[in-house]
């Protein structure tokens, strides 16, 4: 009898467990699946999920190239990106306004699919410029989420591989105001030694002897905007140190890659 008592024990259990999966819900991997099952949804916040990893709350460009997962948006002074590694490796901000999604969560994004990215810029004279790359992905945080990226297109130049040799940011690790991966040593720009590139870009990136592209500095309002050492710049793209109105960095899956 009690053998029979233990086997009712355990198929109630295997019938909890299989219930309690049955209930969890599917969510999609990123934007560009939810347009795929849904060519007619909008843009807007959505909740996808890397699995095995918990869901999390993004915000979907669905484009007609597309559905591409924002990673980065400034449009104004209402946010500080002077954020330590573990703001920037678990994301700050809010999805519909200015935003970093995280490293981790992109790291996660990255993985299993080959993905594009996306950078568009606004500037303050009603112009604006987009570069893609082919290929992207980071690394994991043993690797200070190292960046990769693929081929180029786009009109707003090259600024991950920078404006003149020796200032590649492609392979780089992320710097932070406490984790330094941007390879001074230090930097010698004219007469002045830079030890560290946050310390003049007051921003987190992916810093390679500092760089050409940064997207998370200081934001400045326009007639201020040009000549600053932190901004929104995208050194390619304006022939002098020029801030950017507005930035956006979003990706987009196309094949799996198992």
């Amino acid at each position: 009898m009690k053998d029979l008592t233990g086997f009712r024990g355990l198929v109630f259990v295997l019938l909890l467990s299989s219930s309690q999966q049955r209930s969890q819900p599917n969510y999609p991997e990123d934007c560009s699946e939810i347009q795929s099952a849904n060519p007619q949804a909008y843009s807007g916040v959505y909740t996808i999920q890397a699995e095995p990893f918990p869901p999390f709350q993004v915000y979907c460009e669905m484009l007609s190239d597309g559905g591409w997962t924002v990673l980065q948006r400034r449009t104004g002074d209402r946010l500080s990106f002077n954020r330590n590694w573990e703001e920037y490796k678990h994301g700050f901000g809010y999805p519909t306004i200015d935003l970093w999604l995280g490293l981790e969560n992109v790291f996660l994004l990255t993985q299993k699919k080959s993905t594009t990215l996306r950078v568009d810029l606004w500037d303050f004279e009603g112009g604006s410029a987009f570069a893609e790359y082919e290929d992207f992905r980071l690394g994991n945080e043993g690797t200070a989420y190292e960046l990769h990226v693929g081929e180029y297109r786009g009109n707003a130049g090259d600024a991950i591989r920078g404006a003149y040799h020796g200032i590649d940011q492609n392979g780089y690790g992320f710097s932070t105001i406490d984790r330094d991966n941007d390879g001074c040593n230090p930097c010698i720009f004219g007469d002045i030694a830079i030890h560290q590139c946050v310390d003049t870009k007051h921003s987190g990136w992916w810093f390679s002897k500092c760089g050409s592209a940064d997207l998370n500095g200081e934001w400045h309002p326009s007639g201020d905007n040009i000549g600053w050492a932190s901004g929104l710049h995208w050194e390619t793209w304006k022939s002098v140190p020029y801030s950017a109105q507005a930035s956006r960095m979003m990706i987009k899956s196309t094949t799996k890659c198992y």
